[in-house]
């Protein structure tokens, strides 16, 4: 009988933290399926943030490092430095990149730090109790925002993938989502071609993915992904924000 599916290989057997519908587990899924198909298991590095992500070593079988909160990019700069033939990522949510760790994502992606970043945004803090995050849009609801994101005291929701994309030593940023099928497999397309922009030495790789977050949005699984697409994604535009890595080649 032919196998039309197998679990990848990088994941590891293992019940699940994750609240119901959170869609951590099929970014997880998409990353260790492009690990196994470039077939890098072995000299692969993940690090982890403080978040809802802060037991992912419990998921990838590859060796996986801890994080002070927003830190990642800085550890995973000391990891690739020290062992540059070993495949190193960072993933990391909104709370945790966009706002402790801003300084460390700019300074990495602007010193072109050969490093694969994966950014998970759904607009709040999840495991601190769906707080008011740097992502989340105006006039969305939040424990710190009851009536609604106010930008005239609260300021307007950072494009963190704009933003990057500025920066010269960045190579490579696109923002995806798992909210479709069809979108499914562009964001594993992009996450490939991020993990082999570093496999090439072409320098910093970012692929911000649009997730949702059911508990603290109050919402069904099924409401919350089109709430995505209703809200974040107008607000987020999906797509490649910059593409240096054809010129390079």
């Amino acid at each position: 009988m032919a196998i039309v599916y197998e679990t990848p290989k990088a994941l590891l057997d293992v019940p699940t933290h994750y609240c119901p519908g959170c869609t951590h587990g099929i970014i997880h899924k998409l990353v260790a399926e492009v690990i196994d198909e470039l077939g890098i298991l072995d000299k692969t590095i993940a690090v982890a943030p403080v978040g809802c992500s802060v037991l992912m070593y419990n998921y990838f079988a590859c060796d996986v490092f801890e994080a002070a909160h927003g830190r990642a990019p800085a550890t995973a700069t000391g990891i690739k430095r020290t062992n540059p033939d070993k495949v190193v990522f960072t993933y990391q949510g909104d709370g945790d990149l966009a706002a402790i760790g801003m300084a460390e994502i700019v300074h990495a992606a602007t010193r072109g730090e050969n490093l694969t970043s994966i950014f998970v945004n759904n607009c709040i803090y999840g495991m601190t109790g769906g707080q008011m995050a740097p992502t989340t849009l105006p006039g969305q609801v939040t424990e710190t925002t009851p009536y609604g994101r106010d930008v005239k005291l609260a300021g307007y929701p950072i494009r963190v993938s704009e933003l990057i994309s500025t920066l010269t030593g960045a190579c490579y940023v696109e923002r995806v989502s798992v909210d479709t099928i069809p979108n499914l497999l562009k964001a594993k397309k992009a996450i490939k071609k991020a993990f082999e922009n570093q496999i090439a030495g072409l320098g910093f790789s970012m692929i911000e993915v649009l997730s949702i977050c059911p508990t603290n949005w109050g919402l069904s699984p099924q409401e919350s992904m089109k709430w995505l697409r209703d809200n974040m994604i107008p607000y987020y535009p999906l797509g490649v924000k910059k593409n240096t890595t054809e010129e390079v080649k």
